[in-house]
C-alpha cells in the first residue's frame, strides 16, 4: 500500500511528518539525522513492502553515488533510535541480499493541515489556473499564460492583495474545495475560469467567488476573435477591480505584444527561465525569436535580460558579453514600458550587480509604486538588502515575498536561508536550506557555511563535496567579486563561513 504525499504517519509511540522533517515519540521530538529521516520516511510510506537498497540509497542520497556501507550504518542507527516495538520483533526487517521492509503497523494521519494564513487588511484574491477546454493539449500554455497575465494585471491595482502565480499553480489539476484553497493561501476571493482556443476564436469563462460566504460575485462568458485576447484580459481585470474595490481605477495600460506567436513563445519561456542551464538555453531561443517577431514587446526583452544575467551569475557562462547584454536588454524593456513593474525590478537587480546602488534602489522603489504585490521583486530585494548589511530589512522583505507567494520557487528558500545565516541564526538557516524545495540547488554552499558555524564540520564538508559536484569551478573569491556586497562586515561573515566549511578560496 502507498500513502498520499503530505501524510503524517503513526506507528507505536511515534509520529513521523516527512514534510516538516520531524519525528515525535509520545509528542516529544526525537533527534534523528537528515538521512535517517529520509530513509525512515521511504520505509514507512510503504509498510510491508520490500524496498531494495538502490531505492533506499536514492531516497537518502538523491543523485549521489555512495557506498552501500553508508546505508547499513544509517539503518543500524535508526533501529537503535526506535528501540524494539512493544510486542517484540523489530520495526525494520532485513531481507537478505535484497533490502529492507518496515514491519510495524502504520496509520496514516493525513496531512498536517497548513496553518490558515491571516487575511490581509485589503481585498485579497488568488487567480486559479484557467482550465484548458480545447481538445488540443498544445493549448495548455495559452490557458496558463492567460492566468499569469490576469495575475499581473490585478497585482497592479494598488487596493488589492494578490497571490503570486507560483502559489496558485500549486493547485493546477487538483480537485479541491475553494474554501480550503482560500484558507491555505490566506485570501478571501478566488477567480476561477476556463479557456478554449480554436480556429482563430477564443472562449473564456470567468467567475469571481467569495470563499467566506461561497457567493458568486461576478461571472461572465467572452466569445471573441483571438486578436481580442488582450482586450478580454483588460475587461476581466476591470470587472474584478470594480467588484472588489467598488470603483474603476484602471492602472496605466500595459505594453501588449502585437504578434500572438511572440506572445506564445514568451509564455512558454517564462516557465523555463530559471530551471537549469539546459532549459535556459531553450528559453533563450524562444525569446530571441519573440523579439525578432515583435521588436516592441517589453516583456520578452525583460526575460531575455534575466536569461543573460542568470547565464553569467548562476550558470557559469562567460561574464562578457552576457553582463553587458543583460543590462542593455533590461534598459530597453523599461524604455518600451516604463509602467511595467516586472521590467523595473529586473533592471533594479541588474543595476545592483553593476554596483550602481542609488539607481537600483530607485528602480525597486518605482516597482512597488507600480505593483506592491510583486513577490519575486520583494524576494530579490531581500538578497540585495542583506548584502548591504541591512539584514533585518532583508528578513522582512523575504517574509513579505513568502506571504504573497506561499508556495514559491526553490530560490526563495535559498534567499531566506542566506538571510538567516547573515542574521547568525544558523539553526534556522540549516532547517530552511535542508527543505526539499531547495536542497539540491546551489543553496548548499550556505547550508555548508551554517553547519560550519555550528561546529558541525563533518556535515559541512559533506555538503561542500555535493555542492562542488554541480559547481566544480566555484571559488569564494569569484563569488565575492560577482555578488553586490556593500557592507564589509557582512562580506567577511559569509567568507568566514565558506572558509570554515572548506569551500575553495
Amino acid at each position: 500500500m502507498r500513502f498520499m504525499q503530505g501524510s503524517r504517519f503513526a506507528f507505536g509511540p511515534f509520529v513521523l511528518d516527512p514534510d516538516a522533517g520531524t519525528l515525535l515519540r509520545n509528542d516529544e521530538p526525537v533527534a534523528v539525522g537528515y538521512r535517517g529521516l529520509k530513509l525512515l520516511a521511504a520505509l514507512v510510506e510503504r509498510p510491508g513492502e520490500v524496498l531494495d537498497k538502490a531505492d533506499l540509497m536514492d531516497a537518502a542520497w538523491p543523485g549521489t553515488a555512495v557506498e552501500e556501507g553508508n546505508l547499513t550504518v544509517q539503518i543500524a542507527q535508526l533501529r537503535k533510535l526506535l528501540g524494539p516495538p512493544a510486542d517484540g520483533g523489530e520495526w525494520i526487517a532485513t531481507v537478505p541480499r535484497v533490502g529492507y521492509r518496515f514491519a510495524g503497523i502504520v496509520e496514516s494521519l493525513g496531512s498536517a493541515k497548513r496553518k490558515a494564513l491571516p487575511l490581509p487588511d485589503k481585498p485579497s484574491i488568488a487567480v486559479l489556473p484557467f482550465v484548458n477546454l480545447s481538445n488540443d493539449p498544445e493549448q495548455e500554455p495559452f490557458a496558463d499564460g492567460l492566468t499569469e497575465d490576469l495575475i499581473t494585471d490585478l497585482s497592479r491595482a494598488s487596493g488589492l492583495f494578490v497571490i503570486a502565480r507560483n502559489s496558485t499553480f500549486a493547485y493546477k489539476g487538483k480537485a479541491m474545495d475553494v474554501r480550503e484553497i482560500a484558507r491555505e493561501l490566506g485570501v478571501r476571493y478566488l477567480l476561477e475560469g476556463s479557456a478554449r482556443r480554436a480556429a482563430g476564436r477564443v472562449r473564456i469563462n470567468a467567475q469571481l467567488v467569495d470563499a467566506v460566504s461561497g457567493d458568486h460575485l461576478w461571472a461572465e462568458r467572452f466569445d471573441r476573435g483571438l486578436d481580442d485576447i488582450f482586450a478580454v484580459q483588460d475587461e476581466v481585470t476591470a470587472k474584478i477591480v470594480e467588484a472588489l474595490l467598488g470603483r474603476l481605477r484602471a492602472p496605466p495600460p500595459r505594453n501588449r505584444p502585437k504578434s500572438l506567436e511572440a506572445y506564445d513563445l514568451c509564455v512558454r519561456a517564462r516557465k523555463l527561465i530559471d530551471d537549469s542551464p539546459q532549459t535556459a538555453r531553450e528559453a533563450h531561443l524562444m525569446l530571441t525569436r519573440a523579439v525578432a517577431l515583435d521588436p516592441d514587446y517589453a516583456e520578452a526583452y525583460r526575460w531575455l535580460a534575466m536569461n543573460h544575467w542568470m547565464g553569467w551569475v548562476h550558470w557559469g557562462e562567460p561574464v562578457e558579453p552576457n553582463r553587458r547584454l543583460a543590462l542593455d536588454l533590461a534598459r530597453k524593456a523599461v524604455a518600451i514600458d516604463p509602467n511595467d513593474a516586472g521590467c523595473r525590478w529586473v533592471l533594479g537587480n541588474l543595476l545592483a550587480y553593476e554596483r550602481d546602488f542609488a539607481e537600483a534602489d530607485a528602480e525597486f522603489a518605482r516597482t512597488f509604486e507600480l505593483d506592491p504585490n510583486e513577490a519575486d521583486a520583494w524576494a530579490t530585494l531581500s538578497d540585495i538588502s542583506v548584502l548591504a548589511g541591512r539584514v533585518e530589512e532583508g528578513l522582512e522583505q523575504i517574509r513579505k515575498a513568502f506571504r504573497l507567494n506561499p508556495f514559491p520557487a526553490s530560490w526563495y528558500y535559498l534567499t531566506l536561508g542566506a538571510a538567516q545565516y547573515a542574521a547568525r541564526d544558523y539553526e534556522a538557516a540549516v532547517k530552511t536550506l535542508r527543505r526539499d524545495e531547495t536542497y539540491r540547488t546551489s543553496s548548499r554552499r550556505f547550508l555548508a557555511a551554517s553547519l560550519a558555524q555550528l561546529g558541525r564540520l563533518d556535515e559541512a564538508r559533506t555538503e561542500v563535496e555535493l555542492f562542488l559536484v554541480g559547481n566544480p569551478h566555484f571559488t569564494t573569491s569569484h563569488w565575492v567579486w560577482t555578488e553586490p556586497f556593500r557592507d564589509a562586515a557582512t562580506l567577511e561573515h559569509f567568507v568566514d563561513g565558506f572558509r570554515k566549511a572548506g569551500l575553495p578560496e
